[in-house]
């Protein structure tokens, strides 16, 4: 197929939405699933940032997540403390509030981290230190309920995420199951559960500043408070007004990589709350092996490809977990020099 034919349609070029892709269309035949294509392909190739619905996740599986999470931010300061992740070599655990940066500015929010639970991998002499990045989650001894929610999240999500990539990577034209090996058993999957207290005593507004993802795919869990803003074509930040039941997604830079350009990863920050007004978000990040090598990918477009976006301040590896590691050492500069002073003398 040449690069002039077949192109997908644009994306609704109303700025104020996001396109909506019924995922469960799939299912439904094959003429919806040639719809459900059309439409994934045109969000992931002229915006990057979809709501996704028809997933199969239900309301009770959300409300149990998002009751253990909010009860974890309820909990006395000094519990949360307990568990901060500058205890942690693998950058697990509670963030305090203002303690992550993004764009070298503090990010107005706390959170905590929570990855795979896997035993600890210390590098030996000769292996690459972003094998720091696996080990044992941090969790607090007084809410045993939250490790049961939040790991039953990262299976469920694991498995929507996996259907969403086959169907992303079929829509164009691309073998579906492509990257299944990059992933497998060991994928590198990581869960934020984030609470945006309201605005800065400063007046500072930002709750995170503007960045892509580094992995694949992530999928947004917001509350109904809204914040999130993504970058458009005109240039500007429009807010994506929360909806019910809906993922929002956004692809990452690895599949902008895998793909010369032809798919996007696109800026998105969140805007603190008015006032005292808390906001709760759980992002789900669907990352390759740290050590996995992402293989261009064969389609039928990549001659319609533009090319990467770059940036000479963030510079992309071949290895995922060079670029997870590097993302890390700027967003936590206190477990960074606590446990890592010798990567950051060497990134310097």
């Amino acid at each position: 197929m040449s690069s002039s034919q077949n192109l997908p349609r644009h994306a609704s070029r109303d700025l104020s939405q996001l396109p909506v892709i019924d995922l469960s269309a799939a299912d439904r035949g094959p003429a919806a699933r040639a719809d459900l294509h059309a439409r994934l392909h045109g969000a992931a190739h002229d915006v990057g940032f979809f709501q996704l619905v028809g997933h199969g996740v239900t309301e009770a599986e959300t409300d149990a997540l998002m009751t253990a999470m909010r009860a974890f931010f309820a909990l006395p300061e000094a519990e949360r403390h307990a568990i901060d992740n500058v205890n942690s070599p693998h950058f697990r655990g509670y963030t305090r509030i203002g303690d992550e940066r993004t764009g070298g500015s503090r990010d107005w929010r706390d959170q905590l981290d929570i990855g795979a639970e896997r035993p600890a991998h210390v590098p030996a002499p000769g292996e690459p230190p972003y094998w720091w990045l696996e080990g044992p989650n941090q969790w607090p001894a007084a809410l045993p309920e939250l490790r049961t929610a939040a790991l039953g999240w990262i299976e469920r999500l694991s498995a929507v995420a996996h259907r969403l990539l086959h169907e992303l990577l079929a829509a164009i034209g691309a073998p579906p199951d492509f990257y299944d090996d990059i992933f497998g058993d060991r994928a590198h999957l990581h869960l934020k559960l984030v609470r945006y207290p309201g605005s800065a005593g400063d007046g500072a507004d930002q709750g995170v500043g503007a960045h892509k993802d580094y992995g694949f795919l992530t999928l947004l869990h917001q509350d109904g408070i809204g914040g999130l803003q993504v970058q458009r074509e005109d240039g500007r930040f429009h807010d994506v007004p929360p909806l019910p039941g809906a993922f929002v997604v956004n692809l990452g830079e690895l599949l902008e990589v895998a793909t010369n350009g032809y798919l996007v990863a696109t800026n998105h920050r969140v805007v603190s709350p008015p006032g005292a007004t808390e906001r709760f978000s759980v992002p789900f990040f669907f990352n390759p092996r740290l050590d996995a090598r992402v293989a261009p990918l064969p389609f039928p477009y990549a001659t319609a490809a533009p090319g990467v976006t770059t940036d000479p301040a963030n510079p992309l590896f071949a290895e995922y977990g060079r670029n997870e590691l590097k993302g890390k050492l700027r967003a936590h500069p206190l477990v960074a020099a606590r446990h890592h002073a010798d990567l950051v003398e060497r990134a310097a």
